[in-house]
């Protein structure tokens, strides 16, 4: 009888590792529907959108292409790399040297990942707002840092007071990770916000990581990125996806702009423990960023429209829904005399309705629920029906 028992002892890392709060949600659905459950399942956050055809077309062509059989550039193919350039300058007005301030990664995570491994030792700080995306979480653990959490309060648009932070606090900190568009409440970082943070940054002698994962998907105006403002290059890099502006999650891509210095060891660290986006992809990848950027407007005017029937129907059921500025989800407070787990169980129970609890997204969200926009306008209103139901 063979024993599935490892030989040896797990790392610290391995043994440190938190639970996937998707995956778990993931299993809570999988359940209701295996019990009978019509579930709608807006829980993920995971595109129900298809990349434009011109996009689908190059990367078809691509697959054709004997080159792209072969290992890609250790850094990204040049024309992926200049096609992100030319994204910045006419997208954010932003100057970029594709050779020394631009990385291709396999998407946000892979970068975030990547980031994490060359800033954070164990006993070091990382801060970012709360709520937060559960990776920021995670790596931290991992990584045996510690976790300087800034409360992100509805009254402050659920923006952190970094202004409340303690001169020694900001002293501690390595790396400051900032995430808007943001996930899950969707709010938009103004410019005087993150001035501030680079201000903070250069005093205090920390790096800031934008995760901006959500670029393009603004409702009533974009966020700006933290490139574009004076000192972010002594102090920033920015983590860039097309997984949502171009619905492109399952391809894998995005890249890292920014400090020079910082995009050169996560180079070096990647050439060792990383590979490269698919050619076929970094090809249609570069025809997404040179485009005219339509079928981004396109899908951000999608995702206003669904905003408004997910949360203007919650709204007119009572319930208190942020007004965010961006993203892919709606932020809403659970009813009174429930919590936001409370919530999140009474809807995949009573009306096959999912959603992510707050608690999902750190310690600020406990009343909250998180719903994903990514489903069908009918869908949607279906869901919110389901919802009056059991309200």
């Amino acid at each position: 009888m063979t024993s599935n028992v490892s030989p040896v002892p797990f790392t610290t890392v391995a043994q440190s590792i938190p639970p996937n709060v998707f995956a778990d949600m993931d299993r809570k659905v999988a359940a209701a529907v295996a019990g009978g459950a019509d579930v709608i399942d807006l829980a993920k956050g995971n595109p129900d959108a298809f990349p434009a055809d011109f996009i689908r077309e190059v990367a078809k062509k691509g697959v054709d292409d004997p080159a792209n059989a072969r290992y890609s550039p250790f850094d990204g193919k040049p024309s992926f790399l200049k096609a992100a350039q030319a994204w910045y300058r006419n997208t954010y007005d932003v100057d970029l040297d594709w050779k020394t301030q631009l990385f291709a990664v396999e998407g946000a995570v892979d970068g975030l990942a990547a980031l994490f491994a060359v800033l954070v030792s164990p006993g070091d700080a990382v801060a970012y707002a709360d709520p937060y995306y559960p990776s920021y979480h995670c790596m931290t653990v991992m990584g045996r840092a510690e976790e300087i959490l800034l409360p992100s309060l509805p009254e402050r648009g659920f923006l952190p007071d970094l202004d409340a932070v303690p001169a020694d606090t900001w002293d501690r900190v390595k790396v400051l990770i900032l995430n808007y568009p943001n996930n899950p409440t969707g709010a938009q970082a103004p410019r005087e916000f993150l001035e501030r943070a680079i201000e903070l940054a250069r005093e205090h002698r920390f790096a800031i990581v934008q995760d901006f994962a959500y670029a393009g998907l603004g409702v009533r105006e974009q966020q700006i990125s933290i490139l574009s403002l004076s000192g972010a290059f002594d102090v920033a890099v920015e983590v860039c996806s097309l997984s949502k502006m171009y619905a492109m999650a399952g391809w894998r891509a995005g890249f890292i702009a920014g400090n020079s210095d910082i995009v050169s060891h996560v180079k070096q660290y990647h050439y060792q423990m990383g590979s490269m986006i698919t050619g076929s992809v970094q090809d249609a990848g570069a025809a997404a960023l040179e485009s005219d950027q339509s079928c981004v407007h396109e899908l951000a005017e999608r995702y206003a429209l669904r905003r408004k029937i997910v949360a203007g129907g919650l709204r007119e059921l009572g319930l208190d829904v942020f007004d965010s500025d961006g993203g892919i989800y709606a932020w809403v407070h659970a009813p009174e005399g429930l919590n936001g787990e409370q919530f999140a169980d009474l809807l995949l129970e009573r009306a096959a309705v999912a959603a992510l609890p707050g608690t999902c997204f750190g310690t600020v969200g406990v009343d909250y629920v998180r719903f994903s926009l990514l489903k069908s306008e009918d869908l949607l209103r279906e869901a919110v029906r389901r919802v009056g139901r059991v309200l």
